[in-house]
Formats: structure tokens, C-alpha cells, sequence
């Protein structure tokens, strides 16, 4: 897990610091679409070049959003520094514009703030628009707000490129309606399931997310205990893990040539995987690699400049595994 020290934040809204200090390069990110603020310099302070990013959550302390994005600087030769921020989960906003204004170019959302995030966006892409739900702010001229959602093409990337799993024509369920299930549906969909259908412990959460999708015959919505197929893949999108828990789900889900994705990533296998497992599922992996999938996407955004993966994915699982 990422461990780093830090000092406690002043700025209201701010629970709590966690910086992660990167190697200086001296070079200017590549010019993105969205004009990203640079920091008020003397023109040749050439010191202070650095771009300042972090990912917000609460919790946020596991985080190796820090790790990654270092990586992918050192690869692509960019100058930047990227911090993990807990933030209070009653003064979100209030804390997104205190680190707006102080300076940050751009955030990575994280539980439980991305339909939050939506919402504070001037302008959003059309893949956040429809997830409802944003995982990537980037502060421009002008202190506009534009929001992306980066996690669904994160998530098909990972399942298709680094797994080689094909949900094509397959029976898709995925578990929760939340903010991460927001931002997945529509890319799976767009693969070509057979079907995909969503549970959640609030049917009418469900529901609602179902009905957004536009796809009346292949999206369907139902509570937990109302799951009576098997699934060829079965996503968490629940906070489950995060308290070592499992959704609360008919045994019956899998079948042995299953496979079980958790988009929560742990130092051990999550509770979700080794249940999944035990109960005769082919294949089980966490959310790692949709992790630095969706990072990756976020990098373009922000510098125009697109990382490789692969070995960062590695780097990562021999630490983790």
C-alpha cells in the first residue's frame, strides 16, 4: 500500500494530507484540449514547472493512484506531483474548490464522491454524462470545472488487453448501482453482452440505472436476492470489499466457467474473489489493472500523451501479490 508521510491540511473540507513526491524532469506536459491552469511563476522560476495533481476519496490512505501516475510521468518524461487527499464526505465541493484554488490542475475522483463530482462539473463528457458520474477533473483557464468518467473504458481495456476475457454474447451481471457501476455499464454494453443485468440492495437504484442506459431488451435491473441465473461474468461494483464483506447473493451465480471481477484492489486476494472461487468460479481478479487502465485514460486527458500499462501493472502485482 502506498505509505507516505504528510503534514494535516488547513484548507476546510480537508481531512488529511497524503503527499507522494515524484522525480523532478523538467519537462512541460504536452498541450491537452482542455487547457489545464498552470501555476502563477516568475517566467524564469524554471523550479516551480511542476503540474500539481491528487486523487480524492475517503477512504483514500490505500490509494496507489500516487504510484502509478509517477510511473507513467517517468515514462513519458512529464514534470508533476500527485498526492492522495482524504476529503470530508459533508464538505466535498467546499474542499474540491480549496484545492482549485490552490493550485491543483486536475483530480481522480474516488469512492464514495464520483455522482458528486457530476454535479459540481461546468461541463462534462459524454461518457460522464451518461454514467452520471465523474472519476476526472481537470481545472482550466478560467477556474472552469470539466469532469470525465475514465473508469468503463478502464475496465473493458483490462478485461480485453491485459485478460483476454470476451463477454460478447455473454451473460453480464453487475453488482451495484453506485457511482463505479455508473461509469462500467454503458462501456460493457457497447461490447455486445447477450445481456447485462443490474443488482443492487435498492431495487430502485437499479432501476434508475437500468432505465439510463436507453437499452430496454438487453439491460435489465432486479435486488440482490431476485439473482436466479448464472452469469458468465460476474463485476462487483460494491464497496464490499473495502470492509472484507460480499454482496449478499444466491450461491448460484457462478457456474464453472465463470468469471468474477472485483473493481476493489487489496494487498490479498478481496473477500469477493475468494468467494467467488469457493464456489466454483473459473477465474477471479481484482481491480488493479482497471486501476491503471482508467489512470492511463486520465493521463491522456491531462498531458495528451499515453502511457504503457503493462509494465506498470507488473510493478504493481509483484508488490501486491
Amino acid at each position: 500500500m502506498v505509505q507516505a508521510g504528510g503534514s494535516v491540511a488547513v484548507l476546510c473540507g480537508i481531512l488529511r494530507l497524503v503527499p507522494n513526491s515524484c522525480q523532478k524532469l523538467g519537462y512541460s506536459p504536452s498541450r491537452c484540449s482542455t487547457a489545464i491552469r498552470r501555476p502563477m511563476t516568475d517566467l524564469f522560476d524554471f523550479k516551480n514547472r511542476r503540474l500539481r495533481f491528487a486523487v480524492v476519496g475517503h477512504p483514500v490512505m490505500h490509494s496507489k493512484s500516487p504510484q502509478i501516475h509517477e510511473a507513467f510521468a517517468r515514462q513519458c518524461n512529464v514534470s508533476l506531483s500527485y498526492e492522495a487527499i482524504a476529503l470530508d464526505p459533508i464538505a466535498f465541493e467546499q474542499g474540491v474548490r480549496n484545492l482549485q484554488a490552490g493550485g491543483m490542475a486536475g483530480l481522480n475522483v474516488t469512492l464514495p464522491f464520483k455522482e458528486a463530482a457530476f454535479r459540481l462539473c461546468d461541463e462534462v463528457s459524454e461518457r460522464a454524462r451518461i454514467a452520471n458520474a465523474v472519476n476526472t477533473l481537470t481545472f482550466s483557464e478560467g477556474d472552469q470545472v470539466a469532469g470525465d468518467n475514465t473508469d468503463g473504458i478502464g475496465l473493458v481495456r483490462d478485461l480485453q488487453q491485459n485478460l483476454k476475457i470476451s463477454w460478447a454474447d455473454a451473460r453480464v451481471l453487475v453488482v451495484g448501482a453506485g457511482g463505479a457501476a455508473r461509469g462500467i455499464v454503458q462501456p460493457l454494453l457497447e461490447t455486445g453482452p447477450a445481456c447485462l443485468v443490474i443488482a443492487n440492495r435498492t431495487t430502485s437504484r437499479a432501476r434508475e440505472l437500468a432505465g439510463s442506459m436507453g437499452s430496454p431488451h438487453r439491460v435489465y435491473s432486479c435486488a440482490l436476492d431476485e439473482v436466479s441465473d448464472s452469469f458468465d461474468l460476474v463485476i462487483n461494483a460494491t464497496a464490499a470489499s473495502l470492509s472484507s464483506e460480499v454482496p449478499a447473493l444466491p450461491e448460484s451465480v457462478f457456474h464453472p466457467k465463470s468469471h468474477a471481477y472485483d473493481l476493489a484492489y487489496a494487498d490479498q486476494p478481496t473477500a469477493f474473489m475468494r468467494w467467488a472461487l469457493g464456489l466454483g468460479a473459473a477465474q477471479a481478479v481484482d481491480g488493479l489493472g482497471m486501476l491503471v487502465e482508467q489512470a492511463a485514460e486520465a493521463f491522456w486527458i491531462w498531458h495528451r500523451q499515453r502511457p504503457e500499462t503493462a509494465p506498470v501493472i507488473s510493478a504493481l502485482r509483484s508488490g501486491v501479490r
